[in-house]
């Protein structure tokens, strides 16, 4: 039974949204260190990843969202910012970044929130 329940599409997709976040949040900091490295270009999650999500949590497909990784890519869309070839925006990276902890705050909220209502529905006794 607690299977069945730590399997339901809305904490599958959270913890999945929450891996985005947690990768989202390595490219950033990877973008800043390198905010001043000559030829570097950006990271970010792969945008297919959010689509692949979105599609199988309109088929409740939980296998598939399971096996669902968000991997990094090179962003050689955004325009160079140095002439040296770096586009790496420093403000709108922080923007990011604080966009990107708040998406994540909400995630470790609701999914801590879930298990305290699976510990109070076990014990019986709100803690």
């Amino acid at each position: 039974m607690l299977d069945e329940i730590m399997q339901r599409e809305n904490y599958t997709i959270a913890k999945k949204l929450l891996d985005m976040a947690h990768a989202k949040h390595q490219a950033i900091a990877g973008n800043i260190a390198n905010v001043e490295t000559p030829g570097y270009k950006r990271q970010d999650v792969d945008p297919t990843f959010e689509q692949a999500l979105s599609k199988l949590a309109k088929t409740d497909k939980l296998d598939g969202i399971e096996k669902l990784k968000p991997t990094l890519m090179v962003d050689y869309q955004t325009p160079a910012v140095r002439a040296d070839g770096n586009n790496v925006q420093l403000d709108k990276e922080l923007l990011n970044m604080n966009k990107n902890a708040v998406q994540y705050d909400y995630l470790t909220y609701y999914t801590a929130n879930s298990m305290q209502r699976l510990k109070t529905a076990i014990t019986g006794q709100v803690s």
